[in-house]
């Protein structure tokens, strides 16, 4: 039989993946809350409940999100998802694109700061050509 921390975790875990799949909320507040629940129901203490913002992938993954948005702000998304939109062949062309143009990035900088970086002009992408139409 599970514990009750068991089951406040678990009822966690399941909120915030339910919060995380729907998009109903930010991210970061969906990863507030289920901070904040585990640390009001005393199963992590206080003392040690941003202890895991000091770990050097939290701060890439920031790091990455802040040069992502940056990234789109300044234009260089659009420039890039034109560029790619114009590529005749249809999706799978203009994937091999994005492919090739993520792994020169990939030669100079981390490979999964390569990919969020990129990530918004493959979403932007398929928001123009409708992609996500065709699979399921």
């Amino acid at each position: 039989m599970l514990e009750t921390g068991q089951w406040i975790i678990f009822v966690t875990l399941i909120l915030t993946l339910i919060l995380f799949i729907t998009g109903k909320l930010r991210y970061d507040l969906v990863a507030l809350i289920a901070l904040l629940i585990v640390v009001i129901t005393g199963l992590i203490p206080i003392e040690n409940a941003f202890i895991g913002f000091s770990n050097p992938a939290v701060i890439t993954v920031a790091t990455v999100f802040i040069l992502s948005k940056a990234l789109q702000n300044s234009g260089v998304v659009d420039v890039i998802g034109q560029w790619l939109s114009r590529i005749e062949g249809g999706i799978t062309l203009q994937l091999a694109a994005l492919t090739i143009i993520i792994t020169i990035f990939s030669a100079f900088m981390n490979n999964v700061g390569a990919l969020a970086l990129l990530l918004p002009v493959a979403i932007q992408l398929d928001r123009k050509k409708k992609y996500h139409h065709h699979c399921i």
